[in-house]
């Protein structure tokens, strides 16, 4: 109906004390809450016939250009994800303007759900999250597999480009957060233990330990730039509302890395991190946006240091020819920012690697190194990460490789299926070669239909089959299924092998 009335729909602005008192003469206490709540002067208003709502917009001009909608989802909600509150009711919907973009974007929802990494995560008994731990995630042999080598892929990458890898520890004491400024800016989201009748935190960022690290002995400007990398567990206290698989948890792994150097160095190192970064996706076949987002308004530091560090990140990108967006007002408390939004298999974006230029971390820890001139020095820091989170980062290579990983990354690269009980002792022969050349695979010589069991191979998908009957057995050979491909005929056990460890080392997407 409000589609074909064409409603326009109208933006206002109005003070906050204004704006609390009209919703309270209507009778929504809701938005009286979330009012109260704003450090904002004014807020916008958006409004439609009678119906007059609060939110930052935009919207559209008109209900006109609401043509054609479907309502997704209902479901009970805890009134701000609070078990104390109230239940409301959430409906999901959406709207375009074209049927065929409707049709188009239910298409891509399907295919989302079908590519969802909890569901996956279970199937391929990957990973899971129990009622016994929410936002705390459980990883399974096969989930370990997929993680180790993503792990070690990672060590690989930043020990050619010149990291060396730290670990530091996961509880530390108030004063440190107090130090780093995370007390007064995250202590909502940060875990606290009495340890000893002294407060001490659960770590939520891992930099604190890095400035400690950095500390530990005297520095020249001969040593910089250093780079300490690290594979930090860091719990976050996010509200269980806001919890969703391995996307959104309480406790992950941040591949971290903190660049210490001179002020001279900064873009030459930014753009290093950004070359890295690049080489990274390309492996995985992602592209990206970049975003730079610069001062906050609860930020610490000078005028002078922000402008020097958000110019810095500028130079860099342009050097790099690379084009980005300015995020106004989303930067770090300590610094300015660039984000990494990558593009996935079925066009979704996420925002996994960043980069942040900070003066203010080594002033507060007063790291110094001695320069040229004898004199000590403030250096400047570098926090980075690529992957983001490793627990989110799976989520996101299951979604877009809706569990059919690449060979490298594949927990079983190959399964071996005897077409009867008589070819299982040849099977588990070519599986030890296989195993003992360090190849990842299964024997299937269960008292099933050979049909089944290639079907349960594919279900699991895994990215080769070697199906072995009298033939092969005789010739020394193994008849080769490709997930994607097909039947690739036979070869020698040796040919396979060699050409298995050639696509592992290639690190191949096609598959």
């Amino acid at each position: 109906m409000i589609v074909k009335m064409d409603l326009p729909i109208v933006r206002q602005e109005m003070n906050r004390l204004e704006a609390i008192e009209f919703f309270r003469q209507r009778g929504d206490l809701y938005k009286v809450e979330i009012l109260s709540e704003l450090d904002n002067e004014t807020v916008s208003l958006y409004s439609q016939g009678d119906y007059v709502d609060l939110c930052r917009g935009p919207h559209m001009s008109s209900t006109g250009k609401l043509k054609v909608f479907k309502l997704t989802s209902i479901a009970g909600a805890y009134w701000r994800g609070d078990t104390k509150n109230k239940m409301l009711t959430r409906v999901y919907g959406t709207a375009f303007e074209k049927k065929a973009e409707l049709d188009e974007y239910i298409m891509r929802m399907e295919e989302a759900k079908r590519r969802d990494h909890r569901k996956l995560g279970r199937e391929l008994d990957l990973f899971d999250i129990f009622e016994e731990g929410p936002g705390f995630p459980f990883f399974f042999p096969k989930g370990m597999i997929l993680r180790n080598n993503l792990e070690d892929f990672w060590r690989s990458v930043h020990t050619k480009a010149g990291y060396q890898e730290v670990k530091t520890p996961i509880i530390l004491n108030q004063a440190l957060w107090h130090r780093s400024g995370h007390w007064d800016h995250y202590k909502d989201n940060m875990y606290i233990v009495d340890i000893d009748d002294e407060d001490y935190a659960i770590k939520p960022m891992n930099c604190p330990g890095g400035m400690l690290a950095f500390k530990r002995q005297p520095h020249s400007y001969r040593d910089l730039p250093i780079r300490m990398a690290e594979l930090g567990l860091v719990h976050r206290h996010e509200l269980s509302g806001a919890l969703h698989g391995l996307m959104r948890v309480r406790c992950f792994t941040q591949d971290d890395a903190h660049i210490f150097m001179m002020p001279e160095q900064i873009e030459s190192e930014i753009e290093g991190v950004v070359r890295l970064i690049d080489s990274v996706y390309s492996v995985f076949g992602f592209s990206y946006k970049l975003e730079l987002s610069t001062r906050p308004e609860n930020s610490m530091g000078s005028d002078e240091q922000w402008e020097m560090a958000t110019v810095a990140l500028k130079n860099a990108l342009d050097k790099l020819g690379k084009q980005y967006e300015i995020n106004e007002g989303d930067g770090a408390f300590y610094g300015p920012k660039i984000d990494f939004h990558l593009e996935d298999s079925i066009g979704r974006t996420w925002q996994c690697g960043t980069i942040q230029l900070d003066f203010q971390m080594p002033e507060r820890f007063d790291l110094t190194y001695v320069g040229q001139d004898g004199e000590k020095h403030r250096p400047v820091m570098i926090h980075r990460v690529v992957l983001g989170s490793i627990e989110r980062f799976i989520a996101i290579l299951t979604e877009h490789y809706a569990g059919a990983f690449p060979l490298w990354l594949a927990p079983v690269q190959v399964k071996l299926v005897p077409i009867s009980e008589s070819q299982a002792p040849y099977a588990h022969e070519v599986c030890a070669k296989l195993v003992q050349a360090g190849i990842r695979a299964e024997v299937d010589d269960r008292n099933e239909k050979m049909g089944y069991r290639i079907r349960e191979a594919q279900l699991q998908k895994i990215p080769y089959m070697l199906v072995l009957g009298d033939k092969e057995r005789e010739a020394g050979a193994v008849a080769v299924r490709n997930r994607k491909k097909g039947d690739l005929g036979v070869m020698s056990t040796e040919d396979f092998i060699a050409k298995m460890l050639q696509e592992i080392a290639d690190k191949s997407n096609d598959m």
